[in-house]
């Protein structure tokens, strides 16, 4: 069961659906394109994998956009609204992204985020960032995803 929220509770946060295209060789999904209303810019792609049970996050940027789309396996993905002049500040919101229903969740600068693995097996998320991460003065706040303030629980019992 796909878990989406239709009206977002958070500001900037949007989704665009994707689908794969089958055929007798095998199967495409098309992302993202430069003409797509969601595109922000690129800056770099990369996947990033977790195991199942821990939890990557909490972290959040003052500059980068990220776009998550779910490759293998299931993620519980958590934001946190910690900007101060956002309409919907300390409001929390919750994704499950899984290539079985993919879309690209894109979450807006200065929103607090990490996913858990909440499958049996490793779980690979590609990230498209509108920024290139830059190794001398890295654009991510990190925060202990069990020890702060947010609303949010993670099912997980490991943080990574």
């Amino acid at each position: 069961m796909l878990i989406r929220q239709e009206v977002f509770v958070i500001e900037g946060v949007r989704t665009k659906q994707l689908k794969w295209l089958k055929d007798d060789r095998g199967r495409l999904m098309e992302m993202l394109r430069c003409n797509d209303d969601i595109f922000r810019g690129f800056g770099q792609v990369y996947v990033t994998c977790v195991n199942p049970g821990v939890v990557k996050g909490w972290h959040y940027h003052k500059k980068q956009d990220d776009s998550f789309v779910p490759m293998a396996g299931k993620v519980r993905v958590g934001l946190y609204d910690d900007r101060d002049k956002s309409p919907t500040k300390g409001e929390v919101a919750e994704f499950i992204l899984s290539p079985d229903q993919p879309y690209i969740l894109q979450i807006p600068r200065g929103v607090v985020h990490g996913f858990e693995n909440i499958g049996d097996t490793e779980a690979m998320v590609l990230n498209l960032p509108n920024m290139p991460y830059d190794h001398e003065h890295p654009d991510e706040l990190r925060m202990d995803p069990f020890k702060n303030d947010i609303p949010f629980k993670w099912k997980a019992t490991r943080g990574g």
